[in-house]
């Protein structure tokens, strides 16, 4: 990419590290967010913000770092608005990096091809990594583009994530994101149901994960959750809510290639539990209270517990 400018739409928990990466990566970013605390912060790293997403109209690269689609379509309409009277420079991407429906941020890239005159690409380039990885710039970045256009955007990316890959053309990137949050979504739950079983017989819950980080049970997430569920320590790194959100995401794409997912349907009921506990705002390690919460009487267990609950 010949210009190192890029907007950035979304300071919050990842948001704001991965912008500061970029700034400390050499790119001059324009940032907008709700809140000014999260402005001023950018700017005290050799930033600038702006008070409307459209004057982020002339950039190269628009970032969108948003909860999801639906935050994304709104901030970008104004934006698309001014696109239509006097459209963009060829070539301008819009990239959204949240955790998205690989269908519905197809439909948006269609919305901004039109706005734009065709000028305007939307990529999608979710990420994982967590808050840590946000602020260490070592992020999973997972795209969806043509090849050309991840090539242009590889500098952009880089300077975000250490582990940057194109899966295939718009909304792959998106599906390769519900894939990695099954993985996550449904490990975190059966190393919190683990911990649940061991503490309630008596074990030591942090001797359990011990032995089990050395054999076949160890995993990344084991790694740097399990000493979150081991503590029952569930300050937010990031929303336990939206797991329920990306998992719904997996049953959306299984539908439309009928493909079955018997793990992440599980995990959707137990993560809507969890939101209806009122757990959605804490870490994702809660996962572990909101299964203790359930009740145990049910010869089913957890899964029949759950639906006792819904009842």
């Amino acid at each position: 990419m010949d210009r190192k400018e890029a907007g950035f739409v979304g300071l919050g928990l990842m948001g704001a590290p991965m912008a500061g990466n970029l700034l400390a990566a050499g790119w001059a970013v324009r940032a907008w967010n709700r809140s000014a605390e999260a402005l001023e912060k950018f700017e005290a790293l050799g930033g600038a913000r702006v008070a409307q997403v459209e004057e982020l109209r002339d950039l190269p690269v628009i970032i969108f770092m948003l909860p999801d689609l639906s935050y994304i379509e709104d901030a970008a309409a104004p934006l698309l608005a001014a696109w239509s009277r006097n459209p963009p420079a060829a070539g301008t991407f819009v990239v959204v990096m949240s955790s998205v429906s690989p269908a519905a941020v197809k439909e948006f890239g269609a919305r901004v091809d039109r706005a734009s005159g065709g000028n305007a690409v939307v990529v999608d380039a979710p990420v994982s990594g967590g808050t840590a990885g946000a602020v260490a710039g070592t992020l999973a970045i997972m795209a969806g583009s043509s090849e050309e256009d991840f090539q242009r955007l590889l500098p952009l990316f880089s300077a975000m994530g250490s582990t940057v890959r194109r899966l295939g053309p718009l909304g792959s990137g998106s599906l390769a994101k519900a894939c990695n949050q099954l993985i996550v979504g449904t490990t975190t739950a059966a190393l919190a149901e683990a911990a649940e079983l061991a503490e309630r017989s008596g074990m030591d819950v942090d001797a359990l994960y011990g032995v089990l980080a050395g054999g076949l049970a160890g995993s990344r997430v084991l790694e740097i959750v399990g000493p979150r569920l081991a503590a029952k320590d569930y300050e937010p790194t990031g929303p336990a809510k939206f797991m329920h959100k990306d998992l719904s995401f997996v049953l959306e794409s299984a539908r439309a290639v009928d493909a079955a997912v018997p793990m992440a349907a599980a995990g959707v009921d137990l993560y809507a539990e969890l939101t209806r506990q009122g757990l959605g705002d804490r870490d994702l390690a809660v996962v572990r209270q909101a299964i203790a919460n359930l009740s145990h009487s049910s010869s089913g267990g957890t899964a029949a517990a759950i639906t006792a609950n819904t009842k």
